[in-house]
């Protein structure tokens, strides 16, 4: 495909941290959903990601899409052991915050909300910052997630003997870590590839 790039004069983006359902615009032009192959419905995984601007986008690599889809769904959806899904969304929200990446936030901490029912608390940390006290469990899970995202060398002792003495054993340990490390990749696709968009009826 030829490389289009795509600008975007008259989007109004935002620069709040909200719970509200935005949109997104790609820099680049996503690939044509009417010229999908049967190697990129497999690497959309959820055929109703096609109707995605961003997932369109990176399904111009439909294997690096797909390994990128279950290993997001593993690390989010496979709860039946380790971290409840709404800490591992909490873990999201916070790498996100700390990254600046407005539209990821938005996602993860509405599913932060619904898992945990405390969407107060999930405001005051896109209100307040990575450096909201909210209660020692989530302290511990927001700081961890910051210090790997913030300088990944520096993760180690300290922050792994706070989520112990917050109760975390060593397979929730790794859901925080997994959680935190695959947004930290992800808001810099969402960053480099486009821009946010106003909530539609605010638009």
């Amino acid at each position: 495909m030829t490389e289009t790039t795509l600008s975007h004069p008259d989007n109004r983006e935002p620069v709040a941290f909200t719970q509200d359902e935005l949109g997104w615009l790609p820099w680049l032009e996503p690939f044509p959903a009417d010229q999908l192959t049967e190697r990129h419905w497999a690497g959309l995984v959820d055929a109703s990601r096609a109707k995605s601007p961003y997932f369109l986008l990176l399904a111009r690599d439909p294997d690096v899409l797909q390994a990128r889809t279950k290993t997001d769904k593993d690390i989010f959806y496979n709860t039946r052991d380790g971290l409840p899904r709404a800490e591992r969304e909490l873990a999201a929200t916070a790498t996100s915050r700390s990254n600046g990446c407005i539209f990821c936030a938005s996602v993860h901490s509405r599913f932060a909300t619904q898992y945990s029912k405390r969407g107060a608390d999930i405001q005051r940390l896109l209100d307040e910052g990575v450096e909201a006290d909210i209660d020692p469990r989530w302290n511990a899970i927001v700081e961890a997630s910051v210090a790997l995202t913030d300088t990944p060398i520096a993760f180690g002792e300290r922050q792994i003997g706070a989520l112990r003495n917050a109760g975390l054993d060593d397979g929730e340990i790794i859901d925080v870590i997994n959680g935190a490390a695959f947004f930290n990749w992800a808001n810099r696709l969402m960053l480099s590839l486009g821009e946010p968009t106003p909530p539609a009826a605010k638009q």
